[in-house]
């Protein structure tokens, strides 16, 4: 399989030039961190690359590895933020793997025991929670 060609007019690509709002909760030169808008879980945060691919199978070994380390750091993150047992690490790729937005990103969820995560509504989580749990990873990070 031949993934297609990147598109630069996804979401992610908008958010990166600043077209379309979020709520930013870490950035370095290779990534950044954003709340996500239908949380499945309290703190859901995406981890995106700022360099353009669509998910694991076209993204460079060198953006990957940045990805992966902010994966790392935000899932340490959020497990003290929210005193969370746990945590889901997720990433789609292609339709067929359940990708939704075509440029690479990676979930990080807090998990807690006994606690299904929630489906995927679609509906959109309310704008001051989001700003709050954004704020406390930010005081985690800084």
């Amino acid at each position: 399989m031949t993934p297609s060609a990147y598109d630069d007019q996804n979401i992610f690509a908008k958010i990166l030039r600043g077209e379309l709002p979020s709520h930013k909760v870490y950035e370095d030169d290779q990534t950044i961190a954003i709340m996500d808008i239908m949380p499945r879980g309290d703190g859901h945060v995406l981890v995106i690359p700022k360099a353009p691919s669509r998910n694991i199978l076209d993204i460079p070994q060198a953006d990957l590895n940045a990805t992966m380390a902010t994966v790392q750091k935000l899932a340490r993150t959020l497990v003290e933020v929210f005193d969370a047992d746990g945590c889901t690490v997720q990433q789609f790729s292609e339709t067929a793997g359940g990708q939704m937005v075509f440029h690479t990103h990676v979930h990080v969820i807090p998990r807690f025991d006994g606690v299904p995560l929630r489906p995927h509504s679609g509906e959109m989580a309310d704008g001051d929670v989001l700003a709050a749990h954004a704020e406390k990873i930010r005081a985690a990070l800084a």
